[in-house]
């Protein structure tokens, strides 16, 4: 601590380079941060959406098909069984096209049971029930719109030639999606001339040991039909959904190191370009007194205090920059989910630091290291 006004002091000697040093650094960190928090989508959605205990049951041909509504009581009749609702894509516009989120019809009657974890209070679960054109929405999209419960609103059909008017009744809560949308699907059904098909079955099983049992007995038991289905715990169903970012993900974290490598470089061609200017300055400590450690603490220290300074400003930039981002921007579905972990925070600022430490190692180590007589006579 009794050398730390040096330190600060020589890191205001060029006050330019400094800045422009720490700047350099902070934007650099603010893309490596930005990009690797982008593979934390997957593992975050997963973490905070799938149930153990609930599969979904598709057509096998790919989500853009439909199955029949008559395979829930089939469904129902499995053993280890609960529940299952029958599920039916909308893709309602909001106001304008990027006005847009995930909204689904459902079996009103379901829903509390399937969807036991997503926190709806009894009282909108009755009102849901009670109310035709009732829907349940998640709070960010709640927050995005500034909507409020008993609030009226309309959607219009991307998908179906028709708009739907709906009332909102309560909040999804706990695991559920914060941008979803869920309407009762008999209304969807009426206005749709009941076509008798739906999107998807989510199937609710008692033990998640059964799951695997629960998925072999609906995708025979609709085998070589007309629709066959293919069944998925839900973790697996997000997994493959979220499949087409993985390349996205996969270029975000090359991305980040290559920028990390590349200012590190930048950082060591400064801090060696600042270390050979005081060669004379080094020497003369060292002829009044000053160790070789001494001296090489001092120039690391330096160099430290940069790069953390960078660190703290380029992930202190990403963080709130991504917040705002996932605030604004709902219609990017996934991707809208965009959080920084700790963990990137922490491994930004570790970031930092190696990049101020080893920037300045090599330049300070010889410089610290040179013959006291021989600097002299090289700035003579």
């Amino acid at each position: 601590m009794k050398y730390a006004v040096l330190v600060f002091k020589n890191l205001f000697r060029s006050k330019r380079r400094t800045i422009l040093t720490v700047l350099s650094i902070a934007v650099s960190l603010f893309i490596f941060s930005a990009l690797v928090s982008v593979p934390t989508v997957a593992n975050q959605i997963l973490s905070d959406t799938a149930s153990s205990t609930r599969i979904a049951a598709h057509n096998k041909a790919g989500l853009a098909y439909s199955i029949p509504v008559a395979y829930r009581q089939r469904i129902v009749a499995i053993p280890h069984v609960e529940a299952a609702m029958t599920q039916s894509w909308f893709g309602g516009v909001y106001h304008e096209l990027y006005d847009q989120f995930p909204n689904f019809a459902v079996d009103h009657e379901q829903i509390e049971k399937v969807y036991s974890d997503w926190a709806i209070s009894p009282e909108s679960i009755e009102q849901f029930k009670k109310i035709r054109t009732a829907c349940l929405v998640g709070a960010e999209t709640m927050k995005r719109f500034h909507l409020h419960v008993g609030q009226q609103i309309q959607l219009k059909g991307s998908i179906y030639n028709f708009n739907v008017t709906l009332q909102i009744v309560g909040v999804l809560g706990g695991k559920a999606p914060p941008t979803f949308l869920l309407f009762r699907r008999d209304y969807l059904e009426e206005a749709a001339g009941r076509p008798g098909f739906v999107s998807m079955i989510w199937v609710k099983v008692d033990k998640p040991e059964n799951v695997p049992q629960v998925i072999a007995a609906i995708d025979e038991g609709f085998a070589n039909s007309s629709a066959e289905t293919l069944s998925e715990s839900e973790s697996a169903f997000i997994g493959g959904f979220m499949q087409s970012y993985r390349t996205i993900f996969r270029m975000a974290e090359i991305l980040g190191f290559i920028v990390v490598l590349t200012i590190g470089l930048v950082a060591a061609n400064t801090a060696a370009m600042s270390i050979r200017e005081r060669r004379g300055e080094i020497a003369v400590m060292r002829s009044i007194g000053f160790t070789s450690r001494t001296i090489l603490s001092l120039l690391l220290s330096e160099s430290l205090v940069i790069g953390l300074l960078g660190g703290l400003l380029g992930c202190g930039s990403a963080f709130i920059v991504l917040k705002l981002f996932a605030v604004g921007t709902g219609s990017m579905g996934p991707m809208s989910s965009i959080r920084m972990p700790p963990l990137v925070l922490a491994e930004t600022l570790i970031a930092s630091a190696l990049i101020g430490v080893f920037s300045a190692l090599g330049p300070a180590v010889s410089a610290a290291r040179r013959n006291i007589v021989d600097a002299l006579r090289m700035v003579a």
